[in-house]
């Protein structure tokens, strides 16, 4: 159960450090399948999905993406067990319970340091998954960073290891940020006009733009192939820059 538990989190780690989005992270197959019985809070699984639900919880709300990443992880804790469907009816009222309770916060930590004592180096990738959780919306609050350093003193994690999963998560999220604010720039580069205009002139932008480029508008009037193709790419190109300026402004 343990060893299902931290291949699951390595594993939802690795797909986000390559940037993927949360509807993209895969299931771990595993050749054999366990029938789970037991205490929940006896096990790693049940007491990280307990941990889970405080840092989403921390900041007062549980926010879209952080649903996402739960939701996630209970469908592949729960896919590598014969009662699967059993188990994640459990592990989701577990969270929903423990979400509202934060006086248990160190009794929980104390159980997870209890079976992992002899493996630092998996009570530093829970910390390194919680901390994504926390970070995952692309904002890391004082709450959430009290209650994640609460944890990482109750597992005994080195002050110098969790500074540094935060300084690398902070990197990771600039980065991101970087990139689509530049995609977005590109986008309105794509449509001919910039951020300052409003939504009408969007539109009219983008309406006049499809027209001058639509393949088969291009084609009635006789081009070759080749100007066809270039055609048929650009309008793919000012297709994807309206669908990101629209979500950008709410559209």
């Amino acid at each position: 159960m343990e060893l299902v538990v931290l291949a699951i989190v390595i594993a939802i780690l690795f797909f986000i450090g390559k940037n993927y989005k949360t509807e993209e992270f895969k299931n771990i197959n595993l050749n054999k399948k366990e029938f789970f019985r037991g205490d929940l809070l006896g096990h790693e699984a049940g007491l990280l999905v307990a941990l889970m639900s405080k840092v989403a919880k921390a900041d007062g709300k549980v926010g879209e993406l952080e649903a996402e990443l739960i939701k996630h992880t209970l469908n592949d804790i729960s896919s590598h067990f014969e009662n699967n469907e059993e188990l994640r009816e459990k592990l989701k009222n577990l969270y929903n319970q423990e979400k509202e309770n934060f006086s248990n916060l160190i009794t929980i930590c104390d159980r997870l340091y209890l079976l992992t004592k002899n493996n630092y180096e998996k009570r530093l990738k829970y910390m390194e998954y919680l901390l994504n959780l926390a970070f995952i919306d692309g904002d890391f609050s004082k709450q959430e960073q009290e209650i994640t350093e609460d944890i990482a003193q109750a597992l005994k994690v080195d002050q110098k290891d969790y500074f540094n999963l935060i300084s690398n998560f902070e990197n990771f999220y600039k980065n991101r940020a970087n990139e689509k604010a530049l995609s977005l720039e590109k986008a309105y580069e794509v449509l001919e006009t910039n951020q300052n205009d409003s939504d009408e002139i969007l539109k009219k932008n983008y309406r006049n733009l499809v027209k001058k480029y639509h393949p088969d508008i291009i084609t009635g009037q006789g081009a070759t192939q080749n100007i066809i193709d270039e055609a048929t790419k650009k309008l793919q190109e000012l297709n994807e820059a309206y669908e990101i300026i629209k979500k950008q402004r709410g559209l």
